[in-house]
């Protein structure tokens, strides 16, 4: 950061992405509570028609954060739609986390923002931009390399 870093605000960001089309959703609100997370969510619900109309299942996976839990009581009113929470430190196995990777290196690397709006702006362009030419998403397997392997190993050996 630089000396003369001036932080105006912040927003907190929520993403859904559909893993067979690659089409994001993302919401942005002033804080990160699970009234904004229930919001989100029926956001959701009324954005992607089939799930509106019943016809197909919602699965969400996320990390186990504590806005994220304790959602029964929405549950009941939306019974279509399942939580699937990732292990402790496997943000790996949350595609939520390649889409803001993508976004923040070349979106928001060097970026400056005078005020909320224009970050509000950013994500949407962002979005807007990988709506455009969604691709499906696939998690694959990382083959490593025997010198890779062998790197790694020698981290732990004195």
């Amino acid at each position: 950061m630089k000396s003369t870093y001036t932080r105006h605000g912040h927003l907190d960001m929520f993403v859904a992405l559909e893993i067979q089309s690659g089409i994001a959703h993302t919401k942005t609100y002033p804080r990160k509570r699970r009234i904004e997370f229930l919001d989100f969510m029926n956001y959701l619900v009324e954005t992607i028609p089939s799930i509106k109309d019943g016809k197909f299942q919602l699965h969400i996976v996320m990390e186990n954060y504590c806005i994220h839990k304790n959602c029964d009581v929405w549950f009941v009113s939306h019974p279509n739609v399942f939580f699937h929470y990732t292990p402790t430190s496997a943000s790996w196995l949350n595609l939520a986390e390649v889409y803001l990777g993508k976004f923040t290196r070349p979106f928001l690397n060097g970026a400056s923002f005078s005020t909320l709006d224009e970050v509000d702006q950013a994500v949407a362009d962002y979005r807007d931009y990988h709506n455009n030419d969604p691709k499906p998403y696939r998690w694959r397997k990382r083959e490593v390399k025997g010198t890779q392997l062998r790197n790694i190993l020698s981290n732990f050996v004195d």
